[in-house]
């Protein structure tokens, strides 16, 4: 893998696009030896906006720019030395930061490969399941919020319990009449969340939350059909489907770590091949 040439593509663009100075550019105002340009102030107000706030706005900025150039050049006239160089340092530090940073996020941009396969995630989770213990229930639950005078209760109870592939069919299609649902039972939810869906839940005993069970519960809202699929506890290995995103994640980071090394790496021996870095012994 060869990164460098990107390196004096990516410094060629800042020194064509951000360093050029119009010498032909006529200043608006000056402070001292500084100058701000008619290109500055491009872009400061829209073409909607009146002649009066135009000239309004733009005076501000002018004044707002001035007042600081002013602190600036007061500033390097009354501060100490030593705080001038320690705020010099800072700045330098700040600007090899920025451009360092901008430079290694284009790279990862382009070159990393952020394709997991299956099988990679599946290997990275069972050499580190022991990292992935819940600190929350999880559980599959499928439910049904209906209003007091609902039609056809026990069938949509029943239907809810059975859960072919006709019934799947037939609340789906009964939805518009449910005051809230979930017929997704394949992804795993926190305890909290469905507690939150479900507020009804929070006084009911903790056999409406057991695997496998039906509960069919009321209150002055509505009617509450529940039925839980699979429950893990809290210490539980978490499966593979909801630490999925975590994984992916921790895979991409190693590659990025990766690639970055191999810029540093890759940077520097070229530099020492091309004698623009040198490290001077003492003889």
């Amino acid at each position: 893998m060869r990164i460098i040439p990107s390196l004096f593509l990516f410094l060629s663009l800042i020194s064509c696009d951000y360093f050029k100075q119009d010498v032909q550019s006529k200043p608006i105002a000056r402070v001292n030896d500084k100058y701000l340009y008619k290109e500055d102030i491009e872009g400061l107000v829209f073409q909607s906006t009146s002649k009066e706030d135009s000239i309004l706005i733009v005076n501000n900025f002018i004044t707002k720019w001035a007042t600081q150039q002013l602190l600036v050049d007061q500033s390097i006239i009354n501060l100490p030395q030593n705080q001038q160089d320690n705020f010099t340092k800072l700045v330098d530090e700040y600007k090899i930061d920025l451009y360092t940073e901008a430079y290694k996020s284009s790279i990862v941009t382009r070159q990393l490969d952020s394709i997991i396969s299956a099988k990679e995630l599946e290997h990275y989770y069972e050499l580190n399941k022991e990292n992935f213990k819940l600190n929350d229930e999880l559980l599959k639950v499928r439910f049904i919020v209906v209003p007091l005078d609902f039609h056809n209760l026990s069938e949509v109870s029943q239907k809810l319990k059975r859960y072919n592939a006709k019934d799947k069919t037939d609340l789906s299609n009964l939805t518009i009449k449910f005051k809230a649902f979930n017929l997704n039972d394949s992804i795993w939810i926190k305890n909290d969340v469905l507690l939150d869906a479900l507020p009804i839940l929070q006084n009911s005993s903790k056999q409406v939350l057991k695997k496998s069970n039906y509960s069919q519960l009321q209150d002055s809202l509505g009617v509450y059909l529940v039925k839980i699929e699979e429950v893990l506890k809290t210490n539980d290995i978490a499966p593979l489907s909801y630490v999925k995103p975590t994984i992916e994640q921790i895979i991409l980071n190693k590659r990025k770590q990766e690639l970055l090394e191999i810029l540093e790496k890759e940077i520097t021996i070229d530099a020492i091949k091309n004698k623009n870095f040198e490290i001077y012994k003492d003889k």
